[in-house]
């Protein structure tokens, strides 16, 4: 490998160029020496844009004709079983946006194949790179080594609908191309059209709580109790912890709400994450001490940096050896089992 890491990208579509492109043209430790995009004339006005070298018709020709250390693919999750395959042949690192696949089955699949061919697969999960989840993540370790709070005693994520977008979409190149129709995966036999239809909603919308409460657990979990109107998702940790995911208990318009609270016996660590596409602004924590004394109340400053780009600096670093993926393809079909078992639990099949 050079010293800047050859990337390629598969898709430039909304939030191909919107969350994950303009960050990588920035970065000063890779290059980003290729695009293919289906939609020709789209991937030629964004290669003109970001100063790409080579726009390709699709991921073949592009393939066939560069050599790329790493690949990012922002495509509709539902064509992962489809193409992601022939990508991991290709290259050894390799990201995409969240969930892995559709299904449980189709996720294990590209687990697999991701392994067999020695391809490493990041699965985006930004909230993993947000400065103020790092941070959280480091108290909560922190505090179960020690033990100097307590034992861990609940996790409560809250996740309103809102403006995810936060002006995020601005700048987006659009030729007016005929969208190609892609091959997706097919319905599961074991579940019936509308029951289908909510889970892939589910999995669309919140697999990002599912998979950060396995994140600020710090281990895995199990549904316990799927509320019917759809509100409340309630979990049990391997070790006996509780945790509920609350999903749109009320909505705003201009404002995005998410946030965690990660209790201890004797203190706590809230989490305030921003829109996903928000730039240049991290999530906020806050952390409570009352161990006997003084108690204590701090809010610790976060660096000027999005989620997002951070995601692309550690999927550089990933492609360098210099960390593993916060989240690789194995671990991303657990967020599939939990949300299965979420869907089987409130609908019955």
């Amino acid at each position: 490998m050079t010293d800047k890491v050859r990337i390629g990208f598969v898709g430039v579509g909304g939030m191909g160029q919107m969350a994950h492109l303009r960050n990588y043209v920035d970065i000063e430790e890779c290059e980003v020496v290729a695009l293919a995009e289906l939609r020709r004339r789209t991937g030629k006005l964004v290669a003109t844009r970001y100063g790409i070298p080579k726009a390709y018709g699709d991921h073949r020709e592009m393939l066939a004709a560069e050599k790329l250390d790493g690949i990012v693919a922002i495509q509709q999750f539902a064509h992962h079983a489809a193409l992601l395959p022939d990508l991991y042949q290709a290259v050894k690192y390799l990201f995409t946006e969240k969930p892995l696949a559709v299904s449980v089955e189709a996720g294990e699949k590209l687990a697999s194949a991701a392994a067999a061919a020695g391809c490493v697969h990041m699965v985006g999960y930004n909230k993993r790179s947000d400065p103020a989840t790092l941070a959280a993540r480091e108290v909560i370790a922190g505090w179960k080594a020690t033990g100097e709070m307590g034992p861990l005693k609940y996790v409560r994520i809250l996740m309103p609908a809102g403006d995810w977008v936060a002006g995020g979409f601005t700048g987006l190149l659009d030729a007016g191309d005929e969208r190609a129709k892609l091959p997706a995966e097919p319905r599961p036999p074991d579940m019936d059209k509308p029951t289908h239809d909510a889970y892939v909603s589910f999995v669309n919308y919140y697999i990002h709580q599912v998979n950060l409460m396995r994140y600020l657990l710090g281990e895995p979990y199990r549904v316990s109790y799927a509320e019917k109107t759809g509100v409340l998702l309630a979990a049990t940790s391997e070790s006996g912890i509780p945790g509920v995911i609350e999903m749109t208990p009320y909505q705003t318009t201009v404002a995005w709400e998410e946030s965690a609270l990660i209790a201890f016996e004797k203190g706590y660590v809230k989490l305030h994450l921003p829109a996903p596409l928000a730039t240049h602004r991290a999530g906020t924590i806050e952390i409570y001490r009352d161990g006997g004394g003084r108690p204590e109340r701090t809010v610790p400053a976060m660096p000027w940096v999005h989620s997002m780009r951070q995601q692309a600096i550690h999927f550089v670093k990933v492609c360098k050896g210099e960390m593993p993926p916060p989240c690789d393809a194995a671990e991303a079909v657990e967020d599939l089992r939990v949300a299965r078992e979420y869907i089987r639990m409130k609908y019955g099949q």
